[in-house]
């Protein structure tokens, strides 16, 4: 495949697109808290009340699961789980529960727990990583259940993860508890059957299939946390596995409301600096951006084009969610690894996220391309609407074109202050953004 090179046709046909100026600006979101070093208190104290504490007895396996997202504190908290299960003279071990992630390979998925600092060394306990799985029974979907083999066979699992809003689909229960039994512990089967019927049918796969794994498979509780708009630990709470399946919806609508959001609303065009796993499944999160993979969500920026300007290291090369993108990168490009993307969309069956977008030589010119080919805009550099953040994760503080700038004075978005003035953005000889947001 010949990738457009810097100085060739394509870099004239973008070369006369003005950039408009930009300026830094601060967005205000609620912030309830809890400080990291006081999360290993919350859990001991959560998990010492009943009925938590004496489902774990001296002697004991127990499965600990981890996953692949990008969670605030998930080494601090899976350590804190581990710990308190020591503490009852009980044993832990870590098992990867992320569905297809880390390429559908075992050694694949300890090394994204690696990436997290979740290690047999950090956490003082084994990590048993296996892609073998139990078939448990049909749910009331008519699809097979499947479960990690490993944790099936323990004396109990706990469902360590995550709560918050899906990417791709709503329903009762999104991303969680029950998404941890039937994707992430059903590992790349479990994984492929919650999806099989395709993204209209997964908010009822979820659920029932999740019932099959409460039913027959030990699991003892779940500790989900859930973050604030900052990435920030917010609430870390234990349920009872017979409560999950009723107290997890409740859980998502607290979750929803402590979403962070781009609070201009609109803009002509999207700048990312980096996405990845370690901010979302599909590399960034589609309730924040706006792009989102399927037809079954809805929400986030409403926005004509988005370009993609590199993905994180810890990505492993899965570049799940470029397809999000209208324009890219060669640096971006250059560390895909089909290999590590592919296992996620063959299983979710959503194959939008792994397509390649228009790939450019700069990021200058993904810039300059998104704005060129924005239809029924004014081009004018200082009508254009642009947004700039580091990723979907962290929107504190982005950049805002000079469109925006006396808006934001006047006080027309409510929490969006402006930092600074306007400023033409600073690229090298080379089209590399300079610019910091931060």
């Amino acid at each position: 495949m010949k990738i457009t090179e810097k100085g060739g046709v394509v870099s004239q046909l973008l070369a006369g697109v003005p950039i408009p100026r930009m300026f830094r600006a601060r967005q205000e979101f609620s912030r309830e808290r809890i400080e990291p070093e006081r999360i290993p208190e919350v859990i001991f104290q959560a998990l010492s009340e009943e009925p938590f504490v004496s489902k774990i007895k001296p002697g004991m396996e127990i499965a600990i699961t981890a996953g692949s997202r990008g969670i605030a504190n998930v080494n601090i908290i899976t350590k804190a789980v581990v710990d308190f299960v020591k503490s009852r003279q009980a044993k832990p071990f870590i098992v990867p529960a992320m569905g297809s992630h880390g390429g559908a390979t075992a050694e694949g998925q300890k090394e994204l727990l690696a990436g997290y600092r979740i290690t047999e060394e950090t956490m003082g306990c084994e990590i048993r990583s296996s892609m073998e799985t139990v078939y448990l029974g049909t749910s009331d979907t008519g699809r097979p259940v499947y479960i990690d083999k490993n944790a099936y066979e323990s004396d109990g699992i706990i469902l360590s993860c995550r709560l918050k809003p899906h990417n791709a689909f709503r329903g009762s229960v999104e991303s969680g508890p029950c998404k941890m039994m039937a994707v992430g512990l059903g590992k790349q089967k479990g994984a492929e059957n919650v999806h099989a019927d395709g993204m209209g049918k997964i908010a009822k796969n979820i659920p029932s299939m999740a019932k099959v794994i409460l039913e027959k498979a030990p699991i003892l509780f779940a500790i989900p946390c859930i973050e604030n708009a900052y990435d920030e630990t917010c609430r870390i709470i234990a349920i009872d596995a017979p409560d999950i399946l009723a107290k997890e919806p409740e859980y998502l609508k607290f979750a929803f409301k402590n979403m962070p959001s781009i609070l201009v609303g609109e803009a002509d065009v999207l700048v990312v600096d980096e996405i990845g796993k370690n901010f979302s499944g599909t590399g960034v999160d589609p309730n924040i951006t706006g792009t989102f993979s399927t037809e079954y969500a809805h929400g986030g920026l409403k926005v004509q084009r988005t370009c993609f300007l590199d993905l994180t290291d810890v990505s492993h090369g899965n570049s799940l969610g470029v397809g999000l993108a209208n324009a890219i990168t060669r640096r971006f490009f250059d560390k895909i690894d089909m290999n590590a993307m592919y296992p996620n969309c063959i299983t979710s069956t959503v194959l939008t996220s792994a397509r390649i977008p228009c790939v450019v030589s700069t990021d200058k010119e993904a810039i300059q391309l998104c704005i060129r080919t924005a239809n029924g805009i004014d081009k004018d550099p200082k009508k254009v609407r642009m947004v700039r953040i580091p990723n979907s994760l962290h929107i504190g503080q982005i950049m805002l074109s000079e469109a925006y700038y006396q808006d934001v004075l006047a006080g027309r978005y409510p929490n969006l202050t402006a930092l600074d003035a306007p400023a033409d953005l600073q690229f090298d000889e080379e089209g590399t953004l300079l610019t910091k947001i931060l």
